[in-house]
């Protein structure tokens, strides 16, 4: 800012000398303000046009130097400082919304203590490696990624998940990095090195986002790129036609206005301090939004589909019932379903798991995207998965009461032969209802999509709120459901498992449950939620809502300020100083607009579609 400011008081400077009539020293005072502010933006636009790229600060260099030939230094001198203290403004702006998401890693400690052989020692949190077992107490910062092998406490995940309640955590149970231990000791795992975890990957994330421009930046791009030379063109027709009139001087100074004035100065911010504002401010309360177009797609949505287990369930399930075959025993059917599952990352595994300590010993396995798992138990064929893929033969009766009852069932086969049946229930996460509920009042369809049968899907629907339900869907189904919906209508895609992935690759906007989603689901997601709580859905729609109205709005109001000013410019009725001022308010404004983006409000989760 040092550079601009020094233009700015040089530049009153030179009025107040000419005021008082003090010859030969305004001009003086003013080209030293001219050379201050040049040079934040003169350097530059001659590297961009050796490289043959033309750009906004070539149209001020050209303008600034013909005001000077003409003898306008103090024009040339106000241009100086308002293009420069514009950009300098453009780019706190955008060191504002960077710094804010950089903040994040200021959540990471400096350091860290680590459990050795020899005792406990304290280390740079980037030097910690995986598998080194942490110890956290109560108070401190989680300084990576891991599981709690010792202890239990609470973890308050706010700041990098969104939600403010505390979680209990206990061996087994995750913590991602930044999150701060309550108030007992632990010992923790680490499952990411030091210097890539959750919260660097999310840094990393969003710093790309600006990278992969949305459909407004690309539109305000195609605008500016052609604009540049237009303006060259038109300024050089001007001062053609100067000649020909026989009054060169009059139009070569009306081109040099006329350059000034169709500049596209704020339209080449408009969209991008606006984009990183908010992409910003939704990666604070724990939705990743990996690219411009991903942003201005969500902000679109019209319909949300949502995947049932792990998504709207908890996505902790529990075995409720076994049923078995005659001759088999409950043991035997758990263990070779837990011997298959062991080996799967379907959230109904870990049910099995749970309710089985001792899996069979299966080889060969092999997993049915969307149907279940297969493998060899000694000599015998075993399978484990749903009624469409195994006929549940004999014991059909006993899996029609636990569908209705919103379980799912798993047919367990060994060697052709169905050996039982497992009940299995995901309950309803506690907000899944209030979200669906937010999502209708904004206006947002919501349908289930779901690989379990009708009937457990209905029920759980009912319960969420949800009318349209598309259940008994295979992975290539799910897919195809969506991209039915985006022939009418925008369309999220909301899971978290492998089988997801297709939908979520072919929905307008994929969006992972970041915490507990597999990484091809995350991979093919163009969103990710760090937390768990559905209520971010609703609210992450409304914030993307708003910033692609901001977007639009500084859009088209860089677009009017260069209709308004060009004939204003041309028929002489602004001068240069007036064309300059009118056009870096203009800037400056778009770039307070585009910071708004930024601002979260509870009243997000209200505000009108």
């Amino acid at each position: 800012m040092l550079l601009p400011l020094a233009s700015g008081v040089l530049l009153l400077a030179g009025w107040v000398l000419e005021w008082a009539g003090v010859p030969v020293a305004p001009t003086v005072v003013w080209a030293v303000g001219l050379l201050a502010g040049a040079w934040t933006f003169v350097p530059g636009a001659i590297r961009r046009l050796l490289r043959g790229r033309l750009g906004v600060g070539l149209l001020m260099t050209i303008a600034a130097v013909g005001a000077v030939l003409l003898g306008h230094v103090g024009e040339a001198a106000a241009l100086a400082f308002l293009f420069s203290i514009a950009e300098a403004l453009e780019d706190r702006a955008m060191d504002r919304a960077r710094g804010g998401l950089r903040a994040l890693l200021a959540l990471i400690p400096e350091t860290a203590t680590v459990s050795r052989l020899s005792g406990e020692t304290t280390i740079p949190a980037a030097d910690i490696q995986e598998f080194d077992i942490l110890v956290v107490k109560p108070g401190e910062r989680v300084a990576t990624d891991g599981v709690v092998v010792s202890g239990r406490s609470s973890i308050d995940t706010s700041a990098i998940t969104g939600e403010s309640i505390p979680v209990e955590v206990g061996p087994g149970v995750a913590v991602p990095a930044g999150s701060i231990n309550g108030t007992g000791a632990l010992q923790i795992e680490a499952t990411a090195d030091g210097r890539d975890n959750s919260l660097t990957t999310i840094v990393t994330l969003v710093e790309q986002a600006n990278a992969r421009k949305g459909e407004r930046a690309r539109l305000a791009d195609r605008i500016a790129r052609p604009l540049v030379p237009a303006i060259l063109i038109l300024a050089a027709v001007i001062v053609v036609f100067g000649f020909i009139v026989g009054d060169p001087a009059l139009w070569t100074e009306r081109a040099l206005v006329v350059l000034v004035a169709a500049s596209p100065c704020a339209l080449a911010i408009a969209v991008p301090v606006t984009v990183i504002s908010a992409i910003g401010a939704a990666s604070r309360f724990g939705v990743i939004i990996k690219s411009g177009h991903a942003f201005e797609q969500l902000g679109a949505v019209q319909t949300v589909a949502l995947d049932k287990t792990g998504t709207l369930t908890r996505g902790r399930p529990e075995v409720v019932a076994v049923h078995t075959a005659p001759g088999c025993d409950r043991d035997t059917v758990l263990a070779i379903a837990a011997g298959l599952e062991q080996h799967s990352t379907h959230p109904l595994a870990t049910a099995i798991l749970t309710a089985a300590p001792r899996p069979a010993t299966v080889t060969e396995v092999t997993e049915h995207s969307g149907q279940g798992i297969s493998g060899w138990h000694g000599t015998e064929l075993v399978r484990v998965g749903s009624p469409r893929w195994i006929d549940p033969a004999g014991l059909r009766e006993q899996a029609a009461p636990l569908e209705e009852q919103g379980m799912t069932v798993a047919v367990v086969e060994t060697a052709g032969q169905v050996a039982g049946i497992i009940g299995i229930r995901d309950e309803l996460r506690p907000e899944a209802a209030e979200a669906v509920r937010d999502l209708h009042a904004a206006g947002i369809e919501t349908v289930m999509l779901t690989g379990d049968n009708e009937r457990t899907a209905r029920a759980l629907a009912a319960q969420a709120g949800i009318i349209e339900v598309r259940a008994e869907l295979l992975p290539a189904d799910k897919a195809s459901a969506i991209e039915a919906s985006r022939q009418t209508r925008r369309t999220a895609m909301i899971g978290d498992g492998i089988n997801d992935a297709p939908a979520l690759a072919a929905a307008d906007v994929g969006i992972a449950m970041g915490v507990t989603g597999s990484d091809a689901a995350i991979e093919s997601a163009s969103v990710a939620f760090t937390g768990t709580d559905l209520r971010l859905i609703p609210k992450a729609l409304l914030h993307a809502r708003r910033g692609r109205r901001i977007m639009t709005g500084n859009i088209g109001l860089s677009l009017a300020i260069i209709i308004v000013l060009l004939p204003l410019a041309l028929f002489g009725v602004l001068g240069l100083a007036g064309v300059v001022l009118v056009h870096e308010v203009a800037e400056v404004v778009v770039i307070l607009n585009g910071i708004r983006a930024a601002r979260r409000s509870a009243a997000l989760l209200t505000a009108s579609a």
